[in-house]
């Protein structure tokens, strides 16, 4: 026996999640408009389908799936390049939008899109055999950056994410490293997009590109790097 699991997600209206997916490097391999829109994309071996419902509002979505791939990496950066390629630059708030690609505290490497549909879709690859969280950190500056990328991302939290990133920039009681300056900064420049403040993402932006890396450095905080030059192309005028 095989089976195959395919997700049917909602959209109001079917050619904006089209130009959309065809942007990633999907094939649109059917389409209909009557009696129901309807239309399914292909890539590899991802299909993804969707359906028209007018008076659907996407801000509102919780629809959500999930994509196993073993080349998370490979997949982003195509991703990536075709956003940019189609929208002049990588959305990074609002809706479409494509997330950090990031290593999560339960086994996963993954990346978060939204489409314009407003459906979540999750991108990963397993790193690990265990898909429990496993325990924030006890160190202050890490424990912040774990309970702040949760609230900015999987809760949809970006006023108490702001919040617990300030909390530790501000601080006199430890000094973060380099690499988790970086971070700090980066996530919190994020987190000003979307919150609307875009003066205030441009001067974390500003400081977040003046921290002072070693190598070994630039190689750990790849991730926050590569956002980092994400979100710089948003603040361009």
């Amino acid at each position: 026996m095989s089976e195959t699991c395919v997700p049917i997600l909602p959209c109001r209206t079917i050619p904006p999640v089209l130009d959309f997916y065809t942007a990633l490097g999907f094939e649109i391999t059917f389409q209909q408009r009557s009696p129901n829109p309807y239309a399914v994309v292909e890539r590899g071996g991802i299909q993804l389908q969707f359906f028209g419902m007018k008076r659907f509002d996407p801000a509102g979505s919780f629809s959500t799936c999930y994509v196993l791939t073993d080349g998370v990496d490979e997949l982003y950066e195509s991703f990536r390049a075709g956003l940019k390629a189609a929208y002049g630059r990588v959305p990074v708030i609002g809706i479409p939008r494509l997330g950090a690609l990031k290593d999560t505290t339960y086994g996963m490497r993954q990346f978060l899109m939204t489409d314009p549909g407003g459906n979540c879709v999750r991108v990963g690859q397993r790193t690990g055999e265990d898909l429990h969280h496993s325990p924030a950190p006890r160190e202050a500056v890490a424990r912040a950056l774990h309970h702040a990328s949760l609230m900015a991302e999987s809760k949809d939290d970006p006023a108490t994410a702001a919040k617990i990133l300030d909390r530790v920039l501000e601080s006199a009681e430890e000094t973060p490293t380099p690499a988790q300056i970086l971070e700090l900064l980066t996530l919190r420049a994020e987190v000003a997009f979307r919150l609307g403040d875009e003066r205030a993402a441009a001067s974390l932006l500003e400081r977040a590109g003046s921290v002072p890396l070693t190598a070994g450095e630039r190689a750990a905080a790849r991730d926050a790097l590569a956002r980092l030059e994400t979100l710089r192309t948003n603040a361009s005028p």
